[in-house]
């Protein structure tokens, strides 16, 4: 087994590499024509940390690399606080999806073949030369399409003569973007989760974030990230947040396929407020609390604040119940407001 894994990795590091290492960390940077540590910072950066400098560990593509990015950034004129976001924005992310997609591929293995997991790990690394050149073409046409769409998105927003107090506003000192935020949360986690074997809860987790994912996506709003138990997700106006929010709260055991759990898996909230983008993901105080009113809510409900309440109360297709004031750690005393449909969903 040993061996065969030893095999497995060197030549999926040729594969993609174009080469196995053959240089060190000196090496590198002379063949790159940079600073060695400008190179060890490079790969800190990406999550990759030299914990050798005299170790051959490095191929020739990453050279190329290495160069080809120091001559983009010279060119354009980049700081070094802008290259590091960048860096460590694609490290960070392209490490997340590269453990997801062996992650797929291993529960695919050990589904297709009945193996046991560590088999299927094995046959995953060997057989991915050959699924690599998909998956990174896949990876480039979907940072085109989203960058494209978040461009989109950006010129219907502050495009001439739209949202200019938005503008304003941010340069007063207010943090730049209007947007509803909220968390879906479900409802008893550890307990349910307790009672599962390993490949059930895997499938568990699996299940609801797809099907979360897909709720959010299918009423337009966007899913900033998973946090344990909870998905955070964001929408630009607050009518869209309150169809994401409401959607999640009402979709039942059949929406989410969970199989062993009965009834509505989720709690939400929703708060309109301004926030901060950055790294991926967002911040301000709407962010927190969001995060607390969701503690609050009980299961199957979507808890909104009082300024998140007044944008919606002239709206026919919303129903709100204003509950009983209560002290929320750090927050203070909140009178959250339950958000339902005026209506049957089926009717929207």
């Amino acid at each position: 087994m040993l061996s065969s894994w030893s095999d497995a990795a060197e030549q999926l590091i040729a594969a993609l590499l174009g080469g196995g290492p053959e240089l060190n960390l000196d090496e590198l940077a002379e063949e790159a024509g940079l600073e060695p540590e400008f190179a060890q910072r490079y790969w800190q950066l990406m999550g990759l940390p030299v914990t050798d400098p005299s170790a051959r560990e490095f191929t020739h593509e990453d050279a190329n690399a290495l160069r080809h990015l120091a001559q983009e950034s010279s060119r354009e004129g980049l700081d070094d606080r802008t290259m590091g976001t960048l860096i460590r924005s694609v490290g960070h992310s392209t490490e997340r999806l590269s453990l997801w997609h062996f992650e797929a591929l291993v529960d695919h293995v050990v589904r297709r073949d009945g193996v046991s997991d560590p088999e299927a790990r094995l046959k995953v690394a060997q057989e991915m030369s050959r699924l690599a050149p998909a998956l990174e073409k896949q990876l480039v046409h979907a940072w085109r399409r989203q960058m494209a769409a978040l461009v989109g998105r950006q010129a219907v927003e502050f495009g001439a003569g739209v949202r200019r107090d938005s503008v304003a506003r941010a340069e007063g000192g207010e943090l730049p973007l209007p947007r509803a935020v909220g968390f879906a949360d479900i409802v008893s986690f550890t307990r349910l989760t307790a009672q599962l074997g390993a490949s059930e809860f895997a499938e568990f987790i699996q299940t609801f974030e797809t099907r979360a994912r897909d709720i959010v996506t299918a009423n337009g709003g966007r899913v900033v990230k998973t946090v344990g138990d909870a998905l955070l997700f964001i929408a630009d106006d607050v009518v869209t947040g309150a169809d994401v929010a409401l959607s999640l709260a009402s979709a039942d055991e059949a929406d989410m396929a969970v199989a062993g759990y009965a009834g509505r898996p989720v709690r939400v909230s929703l708060v309109w407020g301004r926030v901060l983008s950055r790294f991926g993901d967002v911040f301000g105080p709407s962010v927190n609390l969001a995060s607390r009113l969701t503690d609050q809510a009980a299961p199957s409900t979507v808890l909104m604040d009082q300024v998140t309440a007044h944008r919606l109360v002239n709206n026919p297709r919303f129903a709100q119940t204003t509950l009983e004031p209560r002290e929320v750690a750090g927050l203070g005393v909140l009178t959250p407001v339950r958000l339902d449909w005026a209506r049957a969903p089926e009717a929207h």
